[in-house]
């Protein structure tokens, strides 16, 4: 795999910072327009200072929460922060694997999984209370083969 220059993966990931923003603040208005100013600020603060693209995703969040998207709206917005996340990542560290497919993979499955979750209306209010039990039971089935 070549390696991309850093000056590149610099203007690649801001392109996935804006987008991620945009989607994230489409139809918006009110303080979801304030968060996504923020966000696009993050963005920009992100080329000089590496932690500012994490601020920028958790404001492109809040974008999201303020504003109620659609759903392929947020969708896309969330694949557009593991791309502005993984090249902005990946210009901080010389020679390093920008994307592979697990990676690509991963990204894209995750989403469409949200996708199809997200489609459905449940209204089960007793699964918060679940859940913590169901994580318990993937913890002991996946430790299983390693505990003697």
């Amino acid at each position: 795999m070549t390696s991309i220059p850093r000056s590149a993966l610099l203007a690649i990931s801001t392109v996935f910072g804006v987008l991620m923003v945009g989607l994230a603040a489409a139809g918006s208005h009110g303080a979801a327009l304030v968060a996504a100013a923020a966000a696009l600020a993050a963005v920009g603060a992100g080329v000089a200072v590496r932690p500012a693209a994490t601020i920028a995703v958790l404001l492109s969040v809040a974008t999201i929460v303020a504003s109620d998207p659609a759903l392929v709206f947020a969708a896309w917005s969330g694949l557009s922060a593991v791309a502005y996340l993984v090249c902005r990542h990946a210009a901080a560290t010389p020679g390093a694997v920008t994307w592979s497919w697990p990676t690509v993979i991963a990204a894209v499955g995750f989403t469409c999984a949200g996708l199809v979750a997200a489609a459905f209306p449940l209204q089960l209010p007793w699964l918060p209370l679940a859940a913590p039990l169901g994580v318990l039971a993937i913890y002991v089935l996946a430790t299983r083969p390693f505990v003697s």
